[in-house]
């Protein structure tokens, strides 16, 4: 039998990258003439990157959505020097992997964007397996990405736990039968979290690390 798993949302929960997504985003909307309040991107963050310029572009055509995808893309690489752990990341992951559980980075980034983000953390020594959005059609808020992690763990969702920082996270996680812990490193409230269904909830992976051992995580380690 495969370990148990722990699948970790990256942007948000584990590098604070969040605002740096906004910006970029703001940016490539202002390249097309779009007014789009910061606000409005944020609250999308963590949401599908097509159905996030469908969602602010009024349905624009494919055309469009793309040079807005590349724009961001081109933006937000430029911001990448900046990407930085969030509190406690790092330590997270390794304990984690000490108490015997998977390691599963379960993000809808792209692959480039994740080769960023796993450089920023340099825990690759403790990751099992990790997702992307070349993995489904339609990242969060559908379950596509978290059973695509499940999978790649060897795992059922009563053997798992998700760890993310959007709402968007927990629906993904609610529709694929994993319970789901929240940590409010992304800028979203606690009580939005818990509304979509994330529960206990932290402020950043610190937060949780200092309460590891009364979560789900703690559960599910070996021999407890």
């Amino acid at each position: 039998m495969n370990a148990p798993a722990v699948l970790f949302d990256v942007d948000g929960t584990l590098v604070d990258s969040n605002y740096l997504h906004v910006y970029a985003w703001q940016r490539a909307f202002d390249a097309e003439d779009i007014a789009v309040a910061a606000w409005k991107i944020h609250r999308c963050i963590g949401m599908d990157g097509s159905k996030l310029v469908r969602t602010l572009s009024g349905d624009a055509p494919e055309e469009f959505r793309d040079r807005l995808s590349d724009a961001h893309s081109r933006y937000y690489r430029e911001t990448s020097p900046l990407l930085a752990p969030l509190p406690g990341a790092r330590e997270l992951l390794h304990r984690v992997a000490d108490l015997g559980l998977q390691v599963v980075l379960a993000s809808s980034a792209p692959e480039d964007e994740l080769e960023m983000l796993r450089k920023v953390l340099e825990c690759d020594d403790v990751i099992a397996a990790t997702t992307s959005s070349r993995d489904v059609d339609t990242a969060k808020p559908e379950p596509g990405i978290v059973q695509v992690a499940l999978d790649r763990a060897g795992v059922t969702s009563g053997d798992a736990v998700f760890v993310g920082d959007s709402v968007w996270d927990a629906h993904a996680a609610k529709a694929a039968e994993v319970p789901c812990i929240g940590v409010c490193s992304g800028g979203i409230a606690d009580a939005e979290l818990q509304a979509a269904g994330a529960s206990p909830i932290f402020a950043d992976p610190q937060g949780l690390l200092d309460q590891l051992e009364s979560t789900r995580i703690g559960t599910l380690a070996p021999g407890r």
